[in-house]
C-alpha cells in the first residue's frame, strides 16, 4: 500500500507592485462606473433636478466620489514606483474577503479586459447565478 502525503497548494505570493497596480485598475474602474451615474440622473430627472439643493448635493457627491477614486488610484500608482521589486505578499486571506467574483479575479491576477460592468446591457438586464 502506498500513501501519498497531501500538500497544500502554494500560497499566492505575488509582487506587491503587481497587486497595487491591479488595485489602481479597479479604482479607475470604480471611478468610471460612478461617473456614468450622473448623466443618467440628469436624463431621468430632467433639467429641473439642477434646481433642487438636495439633488445638487447628490451630484456633487458623485463628482467627489469620482475624484477620490481617481486620486487614490494616482496615489497608489505613484508610490508603487518606489516599492522595491523584491517585495512580495500573500494575498490569499485578502482575496477571500472580496465578495465580488469579478473583482476577486481581477485582484487575484486573472486577466480581465474592460470594465466590470458591461456597457451593452440595457437597464433592468441582469444575470442569474
Amino acid at each position: 500500500m502506498t500513501f501519498t502525503q497531501m500538500t497544500e497548494p502554494p500560497a499566492p505570493i505575488e509582487a506587491l507592485s503587481d497587486i497595487l497596480m491591479r488595485i489602481v485598475s479597479e479604482l479607475h474602474d470604480v471611478a468610471y462606473l460612478i461617473e456614468r451615474i450622473e448623466p443618467q440622473l440628469l436624463e431621468i430627472g430632467g433639467a429641473e433636478i439642477l434646481n433642487s439643493p438636495d439633488a445638487m448635493k447628490v451630484m456633487q457627491g458623485i463628482d467627489l466620489a469620482v475624484q477620490k477614486s481617481r486620486g487614490l488610484a494616482e496615489f497608489i500608482d505613484t508610490i508603487t514606483g518606489e516599492i522595491p521589486h523584491g517585495w512580495a505578499v500573500d494575498v490569499a486571506t485578502a482575496l477571500s474577503l472580496v465578495k465580488l467574483a469579478e473583482m476577486q479575479k481581477a485582484l487575484g491576477g486573472a486577466t480581465r479586459h474592460g470594465h466590470s460592468q458591461p456597457l451593452s446591457k440595457a437597464a433592468g438586464d441582469f444575470d442569474f447565478f
